[in-house]
């Protein structure tokens, strides 16, 4: 498909694929709002492309073993931000595929207290098999890392099913006085990262929604439906709250670096992933709307094409309503741009998805975004997007 940004493009654009693909060191900045695991796969295909890429993650998890931690040190969630690092650590050098798979495992759930002592004290002895294997230097700072945790860490942790990525993340939080960022630099350096990874503020904040039936719900946990009962009732708004105990709206601003990040972006991307708490969630920090509206790059939101429990009630147009009232409701002077600065394009496949609730183009189009209309789903990933078709597409408006 043919499209007109400040040019006009095909997508997807073979030469500009070719392009980027034999010097990916130079490819273009495409930032995304996102977290969770929906992404996985796009990171994968996009670093063949670009190692320049951006990813705004969100750090409100309260589930599973996040939740563990983040209790025990009242700290953000880094399961997200682990498993982006991952998805873009360059899987060619000697070492990484080691590195990835100790970052990803997690210890037993059926062990007791005392088992799970042992392997963590394993890991910090460097006789554990997955510590083995890593690499020098790497192996010397996964266990002083593991060993700071395991001093850290109360006498009543439940180690039960931890990720072992999330207890080294962690274990850096606490070393670099409460900031993510350096631990997230340190690892991304050592694994050789081919992206940027942030999260989108170092707060120790959670998610709350209230339901069009008047419910109001604290915990991105129960706003999933993946670890609770799926909503009964579609979510109205979304806020940022201190506590799980207390839905009081919290205020929290972006950093300077966030914002300096957002300017750079030459794309910046709504992906699929769970509709609030996800895409969503990182825009409710103050000034991010407006860092998003003040970069005149192209702005394009991706749907998901398959069940969203977040998104009941809501078809393709319905999200994007959303997605824009969030914007709006930060950068309002934007609003009235008669250039659209606050979404440009709605990114689907309208032959091969399948869009639950429908996908309603004339809506879409109504509310002022353009839609690009192009292959995203294969016959082997159906009814999902292809990851490879996705990172073709994103690459392919810059």
């Amino acid at each position: 498909m043919r499209i007109a940004i400040t040019r006009e493009t095909d997508i997807p654009d073979p030469l500009r694929l070719a392009r980027y693909e034999r010097a990916p060191e130079l490819g273009p900045r495409i930032l995304f709002f996102s977290g969770g695991s929906a992404l996985r796969g796009t990171c994968r295909e996009l670093v063949r492309y670009t190692h320049n890429s951006i990813h705004i993650i969100t750090p409100f998890d309260s589930g599973g073993s996040s939740a563990i931690i983040r209790k025990a040190f009242a700290m953000p969630a880094v399961g997200d931000i682990r498993n982006r690092l991952m998805s873009l650590a360059d899987q060619s050098l000697k070492g990484n595929p080691e590195i990835f798979d100790l970052f990803a495992h997690r210890l037993e759930k059926d062990q007791s207290r005392k088992e799970l002592r042992e392997s963590l004290d394993k890991l910090a002895t460097g006789r554990h098999p997955l510590i083995r294997r890593a690499p020098d230097p790497m192996r010397k700072i996964l266990r002083n890392h593991f060993i700071q945790f395991r001093d850290a860490m109360p006498e009543t942790f439940d180690l039960r099913g931890a990720s072992l990525g999330n207890l080294v993340l962690a274990a850096g939080y606490l070393a670099n006085r409460r900031q993510l960022d350096p631990v997230i630099y340190l690892f991304s350096k050592l694994v050789e990262v081919r992206g940027v990874v942030r999260p989108a503020v170092n707060k120790n904040l959670h998610l709350a929604v209230e339901l069009a039936d008047g419910t109001v719900i604290v915990g991105q946990h129960k706003i999933t439906g993946k670890e609770s009962a799926p909503l009964a009732s579609p979510i109205g708004r979304i806020w940022l709250t201190a506590s799980l105990d207390d839905p009081e709206p919290v205020d929290v601003s972006i950093r300077d670096k966030i914002r300096k990040r957002v300017a750079e972006a030459e794309l910046i991307c709504f992906p699929v992933g769970s509709f609030y708490s996800s895409v969503l969630a990182n825009l409710l920090p103050a000034g991010m709307g407006r860092a998003v509206a003040a970069n005149s790059c192209p702005k394009v939101f991706v749907p998901n094409t398959s069940a969203d429990p977040e998104a009941i009630g809501l078809d393709v147009a319905g999200q994007v309503a959303r997605l824009l009232e969030l914007l709006r409701r930060d950068a309002s002077d934007a609003l009235a741009a008669p250039d659209g600065r606050l979404l440009n394009f709605v990114l689907v496949d309208s032959k091969n998805a399948q869009y639950p609730g429908g996908l309603n183009l004339k809506a879409i189009r109504s509310l002022g975004p353009g839609v690009v209309d192009c292959r995203l789903v294969s016959p082997e990933s159906f009814p999902l997007i292809d990851s490879g078709l996705l990172a073709k597409a994103l690459v392919s408006f810059v």
